[in-house]
């Protein structure tokens, strides 16, 4: 199938659901495709997630009805209407090889990432031999038409920079709020360093000011 011109826009719970999907398929295929009650599992699961999250089934449902509407989700019957099992059509809508599959659904169930962290939590979805092949996938997929995701300008002090998925929308907004992250976070650093050092130095009067007090009772 041809890339699509351009790609659908998800929400958090689309995203959420996706990714698990995406998951599951690879690290626990025995269970997959998933019965409704295991995807919520798989949502709300508080470990490999950012953020976790505690979606009811009905939140989960109508991510699903979205999905399938833009192809990224079908269904399967397991022999009975009642025991509905659901899977991602993601490397189906979009040409992709599994390497490629594995990074975007860690950017889906975990947010940002930089390449070494995609490295380190890819395992089970696909084997990386080198930080040097982790950075190529993320290099094609940036460069892709459209672009599955792009690089954030690196963070004051940071050694690597990160990456986003563009399957939310204003990647732009999404970039800037990065940005005021980073700047609130060294504010409110430097203002912490400021405080320290006011208590500090009045922690020194009070001693010298003890000090004199006893000498001038004495």
């Amino acid at each position: 199938m041809d890339t699509p011109k351009l790609l659908p826009i998800l929400d958090a719970a689309q995203l959420r659901v996706l990714g698990a999907l995406m998951e599951k398929c690879k690290t626990t295929p025995d269970y997959y495709p998933m019965t409704l009650n295991s995807l919520t599992a798989a949502c709300n699961q508080k470990t490999s997630r950012k953020p976790v999250v505690q979606y009811d089934e009905s939140t989960i449902v109508s991510a699903l009805n979205s999905l399938k509407i833009v192809g990224l989700t079908s269904t399967a019957t397991g022999g009975s209407i009642r025991n509905i099992k659901y899977k991602h059509n993601f490397a189906i809508v979009f040409p992709v090889v599994p390497a490629e599959v594995a990074i975007m659904c860690l950017l889906f169930l975990r947010g940002q990432q930089t390449p070494g962290e995609i490295n380190t939590n890819s395992g089970r979805l696909y084997e990386f031999e080198t930080l040097e092949e982790v950075q190529q996938t993320l290099e094609k997929l940036a460069n892709e038409t459209p672009a599955y995701l792009k690089q954030l300008p690196r963070k004051p002090g940071q050694k690597e920079v990160r990456y986003m998925h563009l399957f939310a929308g204003d990647s732009k907004a999404t970039e800037e709020e990065y940005l005021n992250e980073t700047i609130s976070s060294k504010g409110n650093s430097e203002f912490e360093e400021r405080l320290s050092k006011v208590e500090e130095e009045l922690a020194e009067l009070k001693v010298n000011f003890d000090k004199l007090m006893k000498e001038l009772m004495g």
